[in-house]
């Protein structure tokens, strides 16, 4: 179930920055404040749960990976940020990380 709570904290890490930037680019200011701290607290609480069973160290980069993830592809598709091959290569490398730290954790 900690693995579980993780993947939805770092989904609730992606959001975070979304709202933030759809607070900056549309006329929905206020709503996109409204997510980006609704985001954060429920990452945070999620995180909190996995914390219980999963090691500080391995939780937290996950966490930060998914979120890092999450919020580069929604950058590329949403907001046409670039997509460059080392942007992309770095991204691989990222999801190579959380791949791994899962895979070695007992």
């Amino acid at each position: 179930m900690a693995w579980i709570y993780l993947v939805v904290a770092g989904l609730f890490e992606i959001g975070w920055p979304l709202g933030l930037k759809l607070s900056q680019t549309t006329a929905h200011k206020v709503p996109g404040m409204l997510f980006a701290v609704f985001s954060m607290s429920a990452s945070g609480f999620f995180l909190w749960l996995a914390q219980k069973s999963i090691p500080m160290g391995t939780a937290y980069a996950v966490w930060t990976g998914i979120g890092a993830a999450g919020a580069f592809v929604l950058g590329i598709v949403l907001f046409k940020d670039p997509a460059t091959f080392f942007r992309i290569l770095s991204f691989t490398f990222i999801v190579i990380g959380i791949i791994g730290l899962k895979l070695s954790h007992p």
